[in-house]
């Protein structure tokens, strides 16, 4: 018996929503859009039931409708902010910055291990916590780079920036991300 014969979208909501929900909320940091983009995927998973062949189980078949309305969804963001040139200055005036996109500061070390802290289901809620309060630009950058795996320049594409301008963008993120993190995680 092949998953497509266990399928029932009544049951999608009650087995797939928290999962789901949480896959969209990591890549789009508002509760709101999660929401729609799930809702928008359980729709289109309905519609397209009659193309589901069973060999893949359904929770990851409809992750992958949710991956394509989360990208769907950066895609229109992106076109509607403008990313701001004037922050990390002090980056781009680096001359080895500028000459080869090299960073003249290593950042500091982690004040916890991020590699125990991976495995406890409490830091990922810091972790969304945290990734909710970069701005749009920046945590759209952040996710299709660190969670989606995106190319620098298919990111540049999307996003309509420059690639210097994305490893601006990108450090500002990881060092916001990590003061976060590090403020929060640390007195939890």
């Amino acid at each position: 018996m092949n998953d497509k014969e266990l399928t029932n979208p009544e049951d999608w909501i009650a087995e797939h929503g928290d999962y789901l929900f949480q896959f969209a909320f990591v890549r789009l940091r508002n509760r709101a859009a999660a929401e729609d983009a799930v809702q928008e995927t359980f729709l289109a998973g309905f519609k397209a039931l009659d193309r589901y062949d069973g060999n893949t189980p359904v929770r990851y078949w409809l992750r992958g409708i949710l991956r394509h309305k989360v990208v769907d969804y950066i895609r229109k963001a992106s076109r509607e902010i403008a990313v701001d040139d004037s922050e990390g200055k002090e980056i781009l005036d680096s001359l080895k910055f500028k000459a080869f996109g090299i960073p003249t500061q290593h950042p500091p070390e982690w004040k916890f291990d991020p590699e125990f802290a991976y495995q406890q289901k409490e830091f990922w809620e810091v972790f969304y916590a945290c990734m909710s309060n970069l701005k749009d630009a920046m945590g759209q950058a952040f996710t299709l780079r660190e969670l989606e795996g995106w190319s620098t320049e298919e990111i540049c594409k999307e996003l309509n920036i420059k690639p210097n301008n994305l490893w601006v963008v990108l450090h500002r993120a990881r060092t916001q991300l990590k003061s976060c993190l590090e403020a929060k995680w640390t007195t939890t």
